[in-house]
């Protein structure tokens, strides 16, 4: 088996829900950056592509983003839904494919509109069927469909796990701290397309503050711990990456940044989700027979505080190599991009600080866990 590797990539700035891109359709705010990655790496006609959402239409809509895009029509697109992990599986199927040699070229990631994300119901012959009533978050296991069901599986998270609201806290804080720091600093200036007049970020709070989350409220009826600075806000977004062959490096004399080791999923209790970040990553880490020590830096999607303490008591020894730019605590958490998302700033960290590997992870719903391993190619 041969390996991929990833020349780059791009992602849009993110959005909250109904803000700066609450009238962009999923296809045309994907089509966006995928144009702008397909100008800046010169690729015209990928072997493939295979994005991520989460929210959307159905229908293949990776297809429809495609066409948005202008990509030739002889260019075959799927749709990769795994909720929170669609854009990591997204990249992780695109690398088996160039290992295995069924492509040379596969452009991968994901895109998602919360705000534009259509209302869904179910068929009267359904037996979940309540009537001409309308639902935004899938069913994710059985005999449980409610919306907040995310929101209950953090907050059994946190009970299970005995965290305390100074645990959670001290990672929001970190988390807009760091994100306010790399906007300021222009540190992620490389990997951003600003699409649709958009210019910054909007879910990241310079001036979040221990009073301001003292002040929260809990989010669940007779809920100890989820609050709105603590859990990931609702999103719009996109992002994107080119994975490629040796040969394809070769014949196109380019160079590189990172070869893909190799990636693992894992399955773990849909009650308490985000727990399988930190699965896939211990997951990984032994089939590829590596140690913590071995990486240089870690980025998991943020998507709940919790997530941020089980990867500090689990890996004690890697804080300060963690999400360096903040996470989707501050930036958000566009589903079906995000794990593309993370997997751009994992890039930059071991492009900016010279190390040599680097593992991204995501917990998804339903108790699905993705993990992806890269290696640095040294410029």
């Amino acid at each position: 088996m041969e390996h991929a590797y990833i020349l780059g990539g791009l992602r849009s700035y993110v959005g909250v829900v109904n803000g700066m891109y609450r009238h962009i359709p999923a296809e045309k705010l994907g089509a966006a950056v995928l144009r702008q990655v397909m100008e800046k790496y010169k690729i015209t006609k990928p072997d493939y592509i295979i994005a991520g959402n989460g929210v959307g239409a159905g229908g293949n809509i990776a297809r429809l983003m495609a066409l948005e895009a202008g990509v030739p029509i002889t260019v075959p697109a799927v749709t990769i839904d795994v909720q929170c992990g669609s854009g990591l599986e997204s990249i992780a199927v695109a690398s088996a494919k160039i290992a295995c040699g069924e492509a040379d070229c596969i452009i991968a990631g994901g895109f998602e509109s919360s705000s534009t994300q259509p209302r869904r119901g179910y068929n009267a012959n359904h037996p979940d069927y309540q009537g001409e009533t309308w639902y935004s978050v899938a069913k994710f296991m059985p005999e449980i469909h409610r919306e907040t069901v995310m929101l209950e599986g953090a907050e059994l998270a946190c009970q299970r796990e005995k965290v305390n609201k100074a645990e959670l806290d001290a990672w929001v804080l970190r988390s807009h701290k760091l994100a306010a720091q790399a906007r300021e600093t222009g540190v992620l200036k490389n990997i951003i397309a600003p699409v649709f007049d958009a210019y910054q970020d909007e879910g990241i709070r310079p001036r979040m503050s221990q009073k301001l989350l003292d002040r929260l409220p809990k989010v669940l009826p007779q809920g100890q711990f989820i609050t709105a600075a603590n859990s990931c806000l609702i999103n719009d977004g996109a992002a994107f990456v080119v994975l490629c062959s040796e040969k394809f490096l070769q014949e196109h004399n380019l160079q590189a940044q990172a070869k893909v080791i190799g990636s693992v999923a894992c399955g773990g209790d849909p009650l308490v989700s985000p727990r399988t970040a930190i699965l896939a990553l211990e997951k990984l880490l032994q089939k590829y027979n590596l140690q913590e020590n071995d990486i240089a830096d870690f980025e998991i999607n943020e998507a709940f505080a919790v997530i941020d303490v089980l990867f500090a008591r689990t890996f004690k020894q890697s804080v300060d190599k963690y999400n360096i730019f903040g996470g989707a605590l501050a930036y958000g958490h566009p589903y079906g991009a995000s794990g593309c998302i993370i997997t751009l700033h994992l890039l930059e960290a071991l492009r900016q600080r010279g190390g040599r590997f680097g593992c991204a992870s995501v917990a998804a719903a339903g108790g699905v866990g993705t993990a992806l391993l890269l290696e640095r190619v040294a410029q």
